[in-house]
């Protein structure tokens, strides 16, 4: 059938229908006993629907746990001196709250001092959303104790933030009891056991979860580190840092130590040739157990579904390959994923079994906005056919089906926001264009997306949902939410029932007229509702094989088949301003009577082995057969 995708699907079905089918290692059987390729990755990553949830953004359940200028110490950027308070949820993004112009400081100075309150209980509140929302696997952005908001800079792996919990003082009175590098005294804290809870209750709902492991460095006011600084050389984890010089009053030396790309608010655990060393490597499989097997029982259904790993690229392979063999020692049907952004060939060591399972799939995103977002470099219908068949070909098999086929995520700007300003660009570019997105430039349009723009977003999602791979929804983009690059893909989440300002404030200070309103887009939420519905409904979406159907680099079109157990669904891409009528062939195999499941191409007509359907403007046709 033209490709690796398509050869595995004649032995796909009947080994990712059975959650208990193992595929760690071993080949997969076709039915009649045939060996197809080995599949070494979790059965119902295949299947799953991701939304990642930014925790302090997502919703605040209590305002009693909100977090105190004490939890925020040592936060870049660091002001104990200055006014500071919990910013309200639904303020104009750009607008300085009173506290913040007494500061004297500007908007991008003060937006990372923010803390809006978003908790675990705020999750627990939104299952039902989520659930309704059709997702089935979620990503958490870091929940360990960390005084930033994004809690990258961690203070321990161990234990839940407790201003994410419901007890904060008595958590950090229970944390201040242990000794941190002995497991043995670890305790349990309110904010660990909600979170235990939450899975539970999540897993309750068909929803998995995994999180945020960053095991690259930890932040200055982690446990260890404060030890390194109080006692310099004569720290039990003097050596699990680099330390370039320490204080020494005779040498004339101060303190210095590496910190993650320069930056000291997050110093790096040390590594040698086989990765990160001894001491921090048995507290980072400690902690990998704790949170995978809770009560150590050997029973792995109390805990998390896996790990989403932090700039995994800064680690060398020898500690990956050793760690995943804690992870799927726990559960061999644990999910590894890591961020990655580079090239295919770059990606390809760490995608063969012996490290993860998937990566954040960017250069599926890469290739979605050279197709449908940027106009001055767009590429055809046959270059995007051909990219999209460069990433099914890079990796065995089973990892395309379980890569998080993402756009936007906290670290880009948002997908509205990226068709606002097109060319900002080359996506691809990623280090470049993280920069060019950012708001501070000044090049950056912040308003709000139109209608048209908003047209592009839905049909972005229709090719998530529909292509081969696990689509993946950043927390908002679901409502239509837009925002420049970090920090301003981080704006709390838009909720029904919660009140919002316009946002009337450009990111200058200068008043934007007319002002955004901020809401929910019901039509954008109405249209991922029903792509995620169609998806969870058709086999073919989430486990067939993948062929292409139609390429037309004239108009824009193009079109492919799913096809897995005699069920087929062919999806038919418009990316053009004028409504089409497409001709897509048939293989006899696909034969039958089909309709658009999204309910706005009509199908035209359905002769032998050809089916023709009328496609509107910047839009796609899902075709099940009837």
């Amino acid at each position: 059938m033209g490709n690796r995708i398509a050869k595995l699907a004649a032995g796909i079905a009947a080994p990712l229908l059975l959650a208990s089918c193992a595929t760690t290692g071993g080949k997969t059987t076709a039915p009649g006993g045939a060996a197809v390729e080995e599949d070494f990755t979790p059965a119902w990553a295949k299947e799953a629907i991701w939304y990642q949830i930014f925790p302090e953004r997502f919703r605040n359940g209590s305002p009693a746990n909100d977090p105190r200028p004490e939890d925020i110490a040592g936060a870049w950027p660091s002001a104990p001196d200055q006014p500071w308070q919990v910013s309200p949820w639904g303020s104009d993004w750009y607008k300085l709250q009173p506290w913040e112009e007494a500061n004297g400081r500007g908007v991008f100075w003060n937006i990372p001092r923010r803390r809006y309150g978003g908790d675990l209980l705020g999750v627990a509140q939104q299952l039902d959303y989520l659930q309704e929302l059709g997702v089935t696997a979620v990503y958490f952005n870091p929940l360990f104790m960390a005084p930033s908001h994004h809690k990258y800079d961690g203070i321990t792996y161990h234990h839940i933030d407790p201003t994410f919990g419901p007890d904060p003082e008595g958590d950090r009175a229970l944390i201040a009891t242990e000794d941190p590098g002995d497991p043995s005294t670890w305790l349990w804290t309110a904010a660990d056991r909600q979170f235990l809870d939450l899975i539970k209750e999540m897993r309750r709902r068909g929803i998995r979860v995994i999180i945020d492991g960053v095991f690259n460095h930890m932040g200055k006011e982690s446990w260890p580190f404060q030890d390194v600084k109080r006692n310099q050389r004569a720290s039990r984890y003097a050596d699990w840092f680099t330390v370039n010089s320490w204080d020494h009053e005779e040498a004339g030396t101060k303190f210095d130590y590496e910190g993650w790309f320069g930056v000291k608010d997050l110093p790096e655990l040390r590594e040698d040739e086989n990765g990160i060393v001894a001491g921090p490597r048995e507290y980072i499989f400690a902690a990998t157990r704790r949170w995978m097997d809770p009560d150590g029982d050997g029973d792995p259904s109390d805990g998390i579904d896996g790990w989403r790993l932090d700039v995994a690229f800064c680690v060398a392979h020898p500690f990956w390959k050793d760690w995943r063999k804690v992870v799927k020692g726990v559960n061999p049907q644990a999910y590894i994923t890591a961020e990655v952004i580079d090239s295919n060939a770059a990606l390809q060591p760490y995608l063969q079994g012996d490290e993860f399972d998937a990566v954040m799939n960017y250069n599926f995103a890469f290739t979605l906005a050279e197709f449908f977002v940027e106009t001055k470099t767009r590429i055809t219908a046959k270059q995007f056919d051909a990219k999209l068949l460069e990433l099914r070909e890079a990796f065995p098999a089973g990892v395309t089906y379980v890569q998080q086929n993402l756009f936007g995520s906290h670290d880009t700007i948002r997908i509205g926001s990226a068709i606002v300003n097109r060319d900002l660009g080359s996506y691809r570019d990623w280090g470049g264009h993280f920069g060019a997105s950012k708001a501070e430039t000044g090049n950056v349009d912040t308003r709000r997306p139109t209608e048209d723009e908003y047209r592009i977003q839905k049909l972005i999602a229709i090719m998530q949902f529909t292509y081969v791979g696990a689509p993946m929804i950043y927390y908002g983009d679901e409502v239509g939410m837009w925002g420049a690059n970090d920090p301003c893909d981080r704006k709390p989440m838009v909720w029904g029932d919660l009140p919002y300002e316009p946002e009337a404030t450009n990111p200058d200070g200068s008043p934007r007229v007319p002002a955004d309103p901020v809401g929910i887009h019901r039509g954008m939420l109405e249209h991922y509702k029903a792509l995620a519905r169609i998806r969870n409904g058709s086999r073919a979406l989430r486990l067939g094989d993948f062929q292409t159907v139609l390429v037309d680099d004239h108009h824009s079109g193009y079109a492919f088949s799913r096809s897995i157990d005699g069920e087929t669904a062919i999806v038919a891409i418009n990316n053009s301003a004028e409504a089409r009528t497409m001709r897509l062939p048939l293989l006899a195999a696909e034969s039958g009577r089909y309709r658009d499941a999204l309910g706005n191409s009509e199908v035209l007509s359905q002769r032998g082995e050809m089916i023709e359907v009328r496609v509107p403007a910047y839009w796609g046709a899902v075709l099940l057969r009837e």
